[in-house]
């Protein structure tokens, strides 16, 4: 059962965010304890395509989702996928998307991204740096291929829009893509790189290891479900399955399922939604690829990684109830097929799915509401691992009342 004693700070969710946040503010001398209904890591962050996509600095989506709209609720196995049952409720979260895509909030969101992935390559270094375990990420660049002679024009488009941003971003000939990555196939054109990205060898024991790190600096765990919760002058209260839980402060970082436990703290309805991303783990291939690779024209990631190749991507829109289509994971490998000299061997793989969560603005809540008695951190959508060790930082000086301007974007009171 859970204790009733007071504890500085609960956080609610031991994903990659949650895990990182409770890390920090134990250094900062909280008592810390962290809840979630599973063990530490084992939700989205389990997942992830392990790229540390610094260069993602567009919203999920631009207006070209309005024509693709018809075959996002047609084709169960394309890249960008809305299930037709989900629709009418889908709907009010869509239209806020595509308001999000005029002019000024696109720009706004642009550089509320950007802001964040500006600062996360450092923080990730600092973090991991911090518990000993640099080599958990290779920070090796990334790469973008393209294939036909058509997507060139998109590819130049794009790297010029990159550059506005000043993103550090490379042109490679089809030559140096060879040279780089021989076992691709020499067939691609050419592609984009992007230096200041890397990627993590392990997701999950990423987080396993900060959560161990969380745990000798004196966090406490509790795996319970909690239910809701209620304000009051000494702080805060938590109700879950394995009863209450009493707090001065409580962060909620719980992902895709942050919604609920926010509107009964806040008062406030968050717009907030999941992306259902997919992965295939091929634990034969260890030797394909030197650093992460994206397909533009087949719109998927493929990882190297301790435990083999990671095929990741895809965006479905079907809710947090509704069963995974576990034949989206395997549609990746039927993608890959043509990217390699020899075909990846899908011998003893094994695919997933995992809840993204997105705002319609395709940035995340970092706040502190409610006299300071609750912080929010999440709504990351994709960009949770990357985005997870700088938004640690800054929930730490929220919780000092240290707060600075730039955390402006993603305050709660803009819904």
């Amino acid at each position: 059962m859970l204790e009733t004693a007071e504890t500085d700070i609960a956080v609610v969710g031991a994903g990659i965010v949650g895990v990182a946040c409770a890390l920090q503010l134990a250094r900062q001398g909280r008592r810390v304890t962290l809840v979630d209904r599973q063990a530490p890591g084992l939700g989205a962050s389990f997942g992830n395509a392990g790229h540390l996509a610094t260069e993602q600095v567009f919203p999920i989506a631009d207006l070209s989702i309005l024509k693709r709209l018809p075959r996002m609720l047609l084709d169960p196995m394309g890249p960008l996928r809305l299930d037709w049952k989900y629709l009418p409720k889908a709907m009010p979260w869509f239209t806020r998307l595509l308001l999000n895509l005029r002019p000024a909030p696109f720009q706004r969101s642009v550089a509320g991204i950007r802001t964040l992935n500006e600062g996360s390559l450092g923080a990730w270094q600092r973090l991991l740096g911090s518990i000993g375990r640099s080599e958990l990420f290779q920070e090796d660049g990334s790469l973008l291929v393209f294939e036909k002679p058509e997507s060139r024009q998109a590819l130049e488009a794009l790297r010029t829009r990159m550059q506005q941003q000043a993103v550090p971003v490379d042109f490679w000939s089809a030559e140096t893509v060879r040279e780089a990555a021989p076992q691709l196939s020499p067939s691609l054109l050419g592609g984009l790189f992007f230096p200041r990205t890397g990627h993590f060898i392990d997701p999950y024991r990423v987080v396993c290891e900060l959560f161990e790190a969380a745990k000798a600096s004196g966090v406490r765990f509790v795996q319970a479900q909690v239910d809701g919760g209620q304000l009051h002058s000494a702080g805060v209260s938590l109700a879950s399955d394995q009863g209450m839980l009493n707090a001065r402060q409580v962060l909620v970082s719980c992902g895709a399922h942050s919604a609920k436990l926010t509107a009964a703290l806040t008062g406030t309805r968050v717009p907030l939604d999941t992306e259902r991303g997919y992965h295939l783990m091929l634990p034969g291939e260890h030797q394909r690829l030197p650093f992460a690779v994206t397909s533009l024209e087949r719109k998927f990631i493929m990882t190297p990684m301790a435990d083999g190749l990671r095929l990741a991507g895809t965006v479905e829109f079907a809710g947090l109830q509704a069963p995974p289509s576990m034949q989206r994971a395997w549609q990746l490998h039927r993608l890959s097929k043509g990217l390699f000299r020899h075909d990846l061997s899908v011998e003893g793989a094994t695919p997933w799915m995992g809840f993204r969560p997105s705002l319609p603005d395709s940035l995340p809540v970092i706040d502190r509401v409610c006299d300071g008695r609750v912080l929010l951190a999440f709504g990351h959508q994709h960009l949770g691992l990357t985005q997870a060790a700088v938004t640690a930082e800054w929930v730490g000086r929220l919780a000092e009342q240290a707060g600075g301007p730039e955390m402006g974007a993603y305050r709660l009171d803009r819904f």
